[in-house]
């Protein structure tokens, strides 16, 4: 069996072993083929595929296929891409170029572009948090100490930071009580039927490509009975996360002559990558998320089974024919709007910005 996905934990156990085992990740370079096979242990153990992914990095230049399914060969080029997409870092952000939607000596309103990190991360990579501090400070002279919720590289649109301890004490306190209500907007893959709707599916860590989630299903719990916590990681092995999110339809539109619908969507539980799991799992994958829609390495269909999906869900060659029509361009997704209460005065306020797309 050979194993096309992005390195990752995949974890082999007795439930599982039909998915991962054995496997053999294969990198070609230009007329040979080297393979890696992970060490033998216990059959509940996790195997992380970042050595040999390293190895295939320095070794690898040029790769040219030479393998007798077509449909193999697609799939290890579409994997070759999402390697680029895993290497490439956040776009830089002056200073001098922040968007500035609201501030005072408390808080700080920023619109954020897309392509770049809320976080630094453990890479120390551009970010707007690093930005935002530069250009403003904080009370506690740590740029940490400033972030109190982010969006995602990919997402543009409305990010909230604090320049005070009294701030961001409540702040944090807010978010925790879902009492800061966000608004985004999206475009996504075909016609959209309802005009309005709710998806209510719980998320989990998806195990076969973590940090990844997908919609937690049975056999994916079942998977996971007897992981040691140690071996596989805590997050790993965290129950289901109740996750609701509320859409309602803004206008059905065309890109280049294929079905995508504008969507309002409110995130009620505000998990990690919960839109793009949700819009994927009802069939309707964000426009340009090259992740959880076409091709991307997560699960397809947000880990739901095709038969599962509607019938008036975008088909997978309209999937396809959009992606390559938008390649290059930002995912379409944006957050357009913010409502709280300000940290300090108590004083409501409301900020919204339009969406890029």
């Amino acid at each position: 069996m050979v194993s096309l996905r992005k390195p990752a934990a995949i974890i082999l156990s007795a439930w599982s072993a039909a998915l991962v085992s054995p496997f053999i990740i294969i990198c070609l370079q230009q007329q040979h083929a080297t393979a890696f096979s992970p060490p033998a242990s216990h059959p509940s153990t996790v195997h992380r595929l970042d050595p040999y992914y390293n190895l295939m990095r320095s070794t690898t230049t040029t790769v040219t296929l030479h393998l007798s399914s077509s449909d193999i060969q697609a799939k290890l080029m579409a994997q070759m891409t999402k390697l680029q997409e895993r290497d490439r870092s956040s776009r830089e952000i002056s200073p001098n170029d922040l968007d500035i939607v609201f501030e005072d000596e408390h808080i700080v309103v920023i619109n954020k572009p897309s392509g770049v990190l809320t976080v630094p991360g453990k890479e120390g990579n551009p970010s707007l948090n690093k930005a935002v501090f530069d250009r403003f400070g904080c009370e506690s002279n740590r740029m940490d100490k400033m972030v109190v919720h982010r969006l995602g590289m990919d997402t543009s649109g409305l990010v909230v930071f604090a320049r005070t301890d009294a701030a961001m004490r409540e702040l944090n306190s807010l978010f925790r009580t879902r009492k800061v209500a966000r608004k985004y907007e999206a475009l996504v893959c075909g016609h959209v039927a309802a005009d309005k709707g709710t998806i209510d599916l719980p998320l989990m860590r998806d195990y076969e490509t973590p940090p990844y989630m997908r919609v937690s299903t049975e056999e994916h719990q079942r998977a996971l009975i007897g992981l040691d916590p140690g071996e596989v990681g805590k997050k790993i092995l965290e129950s289901p996360k109740l996750s609701i999110t509320e859409y309602d339809v803004i206008s059905r539109e065309e890109i280049e002559g294929k079905a995508v619908t504008r969507l309002s969507l409110t995130s009620i539980s505000g998990r990690t990558h919960q839109l793009n799991v949700h819009c994927a799992a009802i069939g309707h994958p964000i426009v340009g998320d090259t992740v959880y829609g076409y091709g991307g390495e997560a699960a397809s269909n947000g880990g739901l089974d095709a038969s599962k999906l509607p019938e008036s869900c975008a088909t997978e060659e309209l999937q396809k024919e959009i992606a390559m029509a938008v390649t290059g361009r930002p995912m379409c997704v944006h957050a357009k709007s913010i409502s709280f209460d300000h940290p300090v005065t108590r004083e409501a306020l409301s900020f919204e910005s339009a969406a890029p797309f």
